[in-house]
């Protein structure tokens, strides 16, 4: 009698990673066929480490005034100051800073700026859009109304109108201290419109789907639908506006910098940076202004090329 061998058990598959997973994700998969995406991103990382590591990175602290010496004032970028001797790589103002060390502390606040101020007008744009879709009536008709409205002003004079009014009412001893807070509110409240209207018609999709049926069948609230089931599925094309929006948030900064009811000068931006910079043009000290407006420039068309990406990577008709 013979005895039959029993087949070897097979060994079983281990499960992907998630880097697994997300580097053969469909995202990454488009991001590694884009090279004009990988270059902006490059440029960004750059930048924003750049920002992030200054007090590392800059040889000098700008800011500081014992630091200072105004003998190295006006110093032509790759040349030694001829009284000093001393060399700076970008040159210097005409306070004696050095320009590249100014302009890795004033990206930090231009970054710090835009971040926060289309973290707030994303949060108060999704909130309004939720609530404007998916409760409708008279809820949707005044936030739309005001959304309506406030895209009748360009957004930089409806910043420089909230910029005014909460700086006039914050008493003067403060003023220079909440300048920064207040400059991301003024952001921020004149950028909320395009996320709440975005939001609200995804939100009117949504709302009449299957599942959200069903979960008003079962009982679940309508704060609960409105964030367990329809926020996730609106996410996408929030996430294309907030990139692009970052580009202009920067914009918007360095806009009010450059025309003095921005940063303070004792925090400046790359805004403030460009409008000191303005006033030596014509004298000849264009490196005060060119660097910082290239850095800028750099900064802020990177961050669209990659909303740019991220647009067309997350649109289901492209892929």
């Amino acid at each position: 009698m013979t005895q039959t061998e029993t087949p070897p058990t097979p060994a079983p598959v281990k499960a992907p990673s998630r880097l697994s997973r997300a580097w053969h994700s469909d995202l990454a998969w488009s991001f590694r066929r884009a090279p004009v995406a990988m270059i902006s991103a490059f440029v960004v990382i750059v930048l924003v480490l750049s920002a992030v590591l200054a007090p590392l990175i800059a040889p000098h602290d700008p800011f500081n005034p014992a630091t200072l010496n105004l003998m190295n004032g006006f110093t032509p970028p790759g040349e030694a100051n001829a009284f000093t001797g001393d060399f700076f790589f970008l040159g210097t103002d005409d306070q004696g800073r050095d320009v590249f060390s100014t302009i890795l502390y004033g990206m930090r606040i231009s970054l710090f700026v835009g971040f926060a101020a289309v973290m707030l007008a994303m949060v108060l744009g999704v909130i309004l859009g939720l609530l404007a879709g998916y409760l409708g009536g008279w809820t949707e008709t005044i936030i739309m109304r005001v959304a309506d409205v406030q895209l009748t002003f360009p957004a930089i004079l409806v910043a420089m109108l909230i910029f005014g009014i909460a700086k006039g009412i914050t008493p003067p001893e403060y003023r220079d201290q909440m300048a920064i807070w207040v400059l991301i509110l003024a952001i921020g409240l004149s950028d909320w419109v395009q996320f709440a209207r975005v939001v609200r018609g995804a939100t009117l999709v949504e709302k009449s789907r299957e599942y959200v049926q069903a979960a008003k069948l079962i009982g679940r609230s309508p704060l609960s639908i409105m964030l367990r089931h329809i926020l996730p599925n609106v996410l996408n094309p929030v996430l294309v506006i907030a990139t692009i929006s970052l580009a202009l948030a920067i914009i918007a900064e360095a806009t009010l910098s450059f025309l003095g009811v921005g940063a303070p000068p004792t925090k400046p931006s790359l805004g403030t940076l460009i409008r000191i910079g303005q006033e030596f043009m014509f004298s000849g000290e264009w490196w005060i202004l060119f660097f910082p407006a290239v850095t800028l420039l750099a900064l802020a068309l990177s961050i669209n090329l990659l909303g740019d990406w991220l647009r067309d990577a997350l649109n289901p008709k492209l892929r």
